[in-house]
């Protein structure tokens, strides 16, 4: 399962239920596209897990106002529609590994 498309108008049905990561990005942010790859490899390691999604934020400006995102990359963790992670930066695959297993598996 690929990384998702999400939008302004459909993030909060793409995000209801289960674990899901939200990478909010854009073009012309260099972390962001080091980040991209790593998130579409971890996506094909937890497909049956964890719904990955994407937003770019020149695209969809309400989301990123709406949690408080000021920087990118950031990735926000979500379990059964309520936010319980968010980091900011670049990660390594274990490191956003370790993050999720801890709410697929509690």
């Amino acid at each position: 399962m690929a990384v998702l498309e999400t939008t302004d108008s459909t993030f909060e049905k793409d995000t209801a239920t289960g674990v899901t990561l939200t990478d909010f990005w854009a073009t012309w942010c260099g972390p962001c596209r080091m980040q991209s790859p790593v998130v579409e490899q971890l996506s094909e390691d937890m497909a049956d897990q964890v719904t990955f999604n994407k937003m770019d934020v020149d695209a969809n400006p309400n989301t990123p106002q709406q949690f408080g995102i000021m920087s990118i990359p950031t990735l926000l963790v979500k379990k059964d529609g309520q936010v319980v992670d968010t980091v900011v930066g670049y990660h390594t695959k274990d490191q956003l590994k370790q993050l999720l297993t801890q709410y697929v598996e509690a």
